[in-house]
């Protein structure tokens, strides 16, 4: 498997399959090394957290395989944790696009990047149990059933802070400012706010990762002081929250359906995100297991798809 230089968090660039192929046809089983690969120089990289998954998904891409079985110490894709969620249901299959939105937003069934290769290469990868041979969840191209479903899951994320820089200068050039140093640093960017501009100054809040949260305190304060901006807080007592559907796209009344339901148990909401398949909301952390509750049973995703 070659990947680039980027150890760690290598990016495959070709997979090798000739030797393979071969040996496949001959009615041998072949075992490859996941997680890792080489560079151009031969060098040994790590392909990142959960980098199986993707080797298993590049190979079977390389291959062209039926499908990509992918054997975890869960059965499958469910509507919610169950942890959590006792009455949370096992999703027969779900959409590549669906799959990438709930592994973002804290799902961890699946490494992003083995969806997005399966996206790209339209292999079907089916996530099961490693302990039994129960049917799991197939990760695949979308279909009419799949958006008659309305909401397919709930997700929720506690490993995000907040950052707001407050009095900033409403002026070209200055999101960039902000920004740009902690894209150098590799610090990624979650949802960001910008309140309307008052009196020629306007306040930014954005999210990042819990463990980037103090350097990119640093960065931003140092930022607030070359702008002159009036100041910078942070809240590490955040979560995320957020429903997932594909049947998004054709229906209305989601969001405020989200919205009703926690105003109801007086759960208030201090960003909202959205695109075509998600709606987020960050919310105080103490409140993250009541909201994923009445969101999984306000969308019924208690009941079976075709009850939905």
């Amino acid at each position: 498997m070659l990947t680039d230089k980027a150890h760690s968090r290598a990016r495959i660039e070709e997979v090798v399959t000739k030797i393979s192929a071969q040996v496949l046809k001959a009615g041998t089983i072949v075992v490859v090394a996941g997680f890792r690969g080489t560079d151009c120089d031969g060098n040994i990289t790590t392909l990142g957290r959960i980098g199986s998954d993707t080797s298993a998904v590049a190979v079977a891409a390389a291959l062209k395989t039926d499908v990509c079985e992918i054997y975890t110490d869960v059965d499958g894709v469910y509507t919610t944790d169950p942890r959590i969620v006792p009455e949370a249901r096992k999703i027969e299959k779900i959409s590549y696009e669906e799959m990438l939105e709930m592994a973002s937003l804290g799902a961890k069934i699946l490494q992003i990047r083995s969806v997005e290769f399966a996206k790209k290469y339209n292999v079907v990868v089916h996530v099961r149990s490693s302990f039994d041979d129960s049917q799991g969840t197939l990760v695949m191209k979308e279909d009419q059933e799949m958006e008659a479903v309305l909401v397919s899951g709930v997700t929720f994320n506690k490993d995000e802070a907040k950052i707001s820089i407050f009095g900033v200068p409403d002026q070209p050039g200055v999101a960039s400012q902000i920004f740009s140093p902690l894209s150098q640093n590799n610090i990624t960017v979650d949802m960001i706010i910008q309140n309307i501009s008052h009196q020629g100054a306007t306040d930014i809040t954005f999210t990042v990762p819990k463990s980037d949260c103090k350097k990119a305190l640093q960065i931003i304060e140092a930022v607030a002081k070359d702008i002159n901006a009036r100041g910078v807080s942070h809240n590490t007592n955040i979560a995320k929250v957020s429903i997932v559907g594909v049947g998004m796209r054709s229906h209305s009344g989601v969001a405020t359906t989200m919205f009703d339901t926690l105003a109801r148990e007086g759960i208030n909401i201090e960003m909202i995100s959205t695109s075509e398949i998600k709606v987020s909301c960050v919310i105080s952390d103490k409140y993250t297991e009541l909201a994923v509750r009445i969101l999984h049973e306000a969308f019924g995703l208690d009941r079976e798809r075709a009850e939905a």
